[in-house]
């Protein structure tokens, strides 16, 4: 059954891949909700039982003084277009064309063809989910320690998990392709593979020659899904997006929340050849992004905020920089685990008998948290991470009087 609304076919490699038999039947047979702004969205506009009245917002003159009453309302409504505000009774866009176009050219894909934008990455890991995977039935394959959303997601949409873990000795944190062949040969039908690179909570690349080498795997026929929420804190030119021109059977999700600083908008979105995105959107709620946060997003990708997340991420990683310094420097921590190529820190607690606690670092973690004003993560839980700690990239200060109560706590 051919995907309904599909324009261009994008590519067709590699061979052993076709993206028909992954996808639900009744998603491929889905005929897509039409809403009114599909049709038209200039003139007189009396289709979509909107208040033609206007928003019920302080007049653009009044808005100064409520700036003490409320400002975050207030410098809100300052970044927003006086366009944008004066439309806010109208439903969006049900597409967002020019910000899925801003998005392609930042990223290197052809057109907004090859975008899908969610209501932050969440939604589209979930909409992946939903398109897919038959609940009940199918299965994805994770690689633990990873970002644990995945797993939740699976267990909502009712579909099994199968975890082949990283390679973790000496704080590695790469794929193990020999098991992960393995379970491919035991498990032909898994629909998706998730790899997070830069990983959460590892801060580690997968290098862009190992996902190659699992795009290229006749054994695996499914869909690899590279979640990419910290690629711009790692190295330039590691990014999966410049495989998705290439290749038919992966796609890349990325946020706005961690370089470009607009967590609160919830904006994420998937780069991925065209049959892919059309299926998504044919599936999709019909008014996912809101005005406010389609402003807000394209206002970041514009050249003067490209350059401002770019200035902002080397200032970041600067601080991260001095921050593993300052770690090792501290006696009780031991190794920094991971390549370090997010906006976080890994780091190893050690107790009396020198090797990594866990128990001391749920100590450290609660007496920051509780008592000191500074609160970090315990990820010892984690697959080899056992006594760590995970410290957030911050500013200068931050940083330093994180490393003070640390060392405080521990020597």
């Amino acid at each position: 059954m051919p995907i309904l609304g599909l324009k261009s076919p994008g590519p067709s490699y590699p061979s052993h891949f076709s993206l028909e038999p992954l996808v639900r039947p009744n998603i491929l047979a889905l005929q897509p909700y039409r809403c009114a702004r599909d049709d038209y969205s200039a003139g007189v506009l009396l289709d979509a039982n909107e208040n033609a009245i206007g928003p019920s917002l302080a007049s653009i003159a009044k808005r100064e003084s409520q700036v003490e009453a409320n400002p975050i309302a207030a410098e809100t409504l300052s970044l927003l277009s006086e366009h944008d505000i004066a439309n806010l009774n109208r439903y969006p866009s049900p597409t967002h064309d020019e910000l899925k176009r801003a998005i392609a050219k930042f990223r290197g894909v052809p057109n907004e063809e090859w975008v899908f934008l969610g209501v932050g990455s969440d939604e589209v890991i979930d909409m992946l989910y939903r398109v897919l995977c038959v609940p009940g039935k199918d299965r994805v394959m994770t690689c633990p320690p990873t970002y644990g959303m995945y797993k939740v997601t699976a267990n909502v949409n009712d579909v099994g998990v199968l975890e082949v873990p990283l390679i973790t000795e000496d704080g590695a944190f790469q794929l193990d392709e020999k098991a992960m062949n393995e379970a491919f040969k035991a498990n032909p039908d898994l629909k998706m593979l998730f790899i997070c690179s830069p990983g959460n909570p590892t801060g580690t690349l997968i290098p862009l020659d190992v996902i190659r080498r699992v795009l290229e795997n006749p054994l695996f026929k499914g869909v690899v899904v590279v979640d990419e929420a910290y690629i711009d804190f790692a190295p330039e030119n590691n990014s999966a997006a410049d495989l998705v021109n290439e290749y038919a059977n992966v796609c890349v999700t990325q946020t706005l929340s961690k370089s470009f600083g607009l967590a609160a908008i919830r904006l994420g979105y998937l780069l991925a050849p065209p049959p892919l995105i059309q299926v998504l959107t044919n599936t999709k709620a019909p008014y996912n992004i809101s005005v406010p946060t389609a402003s807000l997003a394209a206002s970041a990708l514009s050249i003067e905020g490209i350059a401002t997340m770019s200035l902002n991420v080397a200032t970041l990683n600067q601080n991260r920089k001095n921050l593993i310094a300052s770690l090792k420097n501290i006696k009780s921590v031991g190794r920094i685990l991971g390549e370090n190529h997010a906006n976080f820190v890994l780091f190893e607690v050690l107790g009396e008998n020198g090797k990594p606690d866990n128990q001391k670092a749920v100590e450290v973690y609660k007496t920051m948290a509780e008592s000191r004003g500074v609160v970090v993560r315990f990820r010892g839980s984690e697959r080899g991470c056992e006594g760590c700690l995970r410290i957030t990239i911050g500013t200068a200060e931050e940083c330093a009087e994180a490393i003070k109560q640390i060392s405080s706590l521990l020597e």
